[in-house]
C-alpha cells in the first residue's frame, strides 16, 4: 500500500509534505550514502538502521519538529527532507537543515527551491525573524544555493571540521524576515482576501 504524500507547500518543481514513519526508509538509504552524508556532519559517521530512523522521526513528531519531506511535484518521488531545528518563538529564531537525498535529483533546481519553500514556511507560518544554518567550507554547492536564496556569510568557526587529514571550516549563514520574499504563503493569503472580500 502506498503511503499518502500531503502537499503542504507547492513549488514549480517539488513540494514539501510532512514527514511520516513511512518516509524512514529514504533516510535509511540516504544516510548510509557517503556522497549525501559527508557535507551534512555527524551522520557520515553514525550507525543508520531503519529501527533508529523510525524512532528518530517519531520522536520528532511527538516533539514538534517541523520536518518535511522534500517530493517531485511531477512524480511524488521523495528525494529529500527540510527541517528547522532549536525554533525559539519567544525571539523568533531557528536553525534550518536540508539534504537531497536523491542523488538524480542534485544540481537541477531542488535544493533551491525546497530551501525556499522551507523558508516560507518558517518566516510566514512560523513567523520566524531569523534563520540560521552551519555548512562546511568544502561544500561549495550549498553555500552557492544559500546565497542565491538570500542568506548571508555571518562567520565561521577554523578547522572544526576534520576528514582524514584534511581540516576544513564550518561556515555559518543566516538570513532575516526582511531579506525574504514570500512565493507561496502570502499568494494565498491574498487569494483569501479577494475570496473575502
Amino acid at each position: 500500500m502506498k503511503f499518502m504524500l500531503v502537499k503542504k507547500l507547492i513549488g514549480e518543481k517539488c513540494y514539501l509534505s510532512p514527514t511520516s514513519l513511512d518516509h524512514a526508509k529514504y533516510w535509511v538509504e540516504w544516510m548510509n550514502d557517503l556522497e549525501v552524508t559527508i557535507p551534512l556532519g555527524d551522520e557520515a559517521y553514525t550507525i543508520v538502521t531503519l529501527e533508529n530512523q523510525k524512532e528518530l522521526i517519531s520522536s520528532m513528531i511527538k516533539n514538534g519538529v517541523h520536518v518535511f519531506s522534500i517530493c517531485d511535484k511531477e512524480t511524488d518521488a521523495v528525494i529529500g527532507r527540510s527541517m528547522f531545528l532549536a525554533v525559539d518563538l519567544v525571539n523568533r529564531t531557528a536553525r534550518f537543515g536540508i539534504a537531497i537525498g536523491r542523488k538524480d535529483f542534485w544540481d537541477k533546481g531542488y535544493g533551491q527551491e525546497a530551501t525556499i519553500l522551507t523558508l516560507d514556511y518558517g518566516f510566514n507560518l512560523l513567523n520566524l525573524n531569523s534563520i540560521m544554518l552551519g555548512t562546511f567550507s568544502f561544500n561549495e554547492r550549498a553555500i552557492n544555493c544559500y546565497e542565491k536564496v538570500g542568506f548571508k556569510i555571518i562567520g565561521s568557526r577554523r578547522q572544526a571540521r576534520i576528514l582524514g587529514n584534511e581540516k576544513y571550516d564550518v561556515i555559518f549563514m543566516d538570513i532575516l524576515a526582511e531579506e525574504f520574499e514570500s512565493s507561496v504563503v502570502q499568494k494565498i493569503v491574498q487569494q483569501i482576501k479577494r475570496v473575502i472580500v
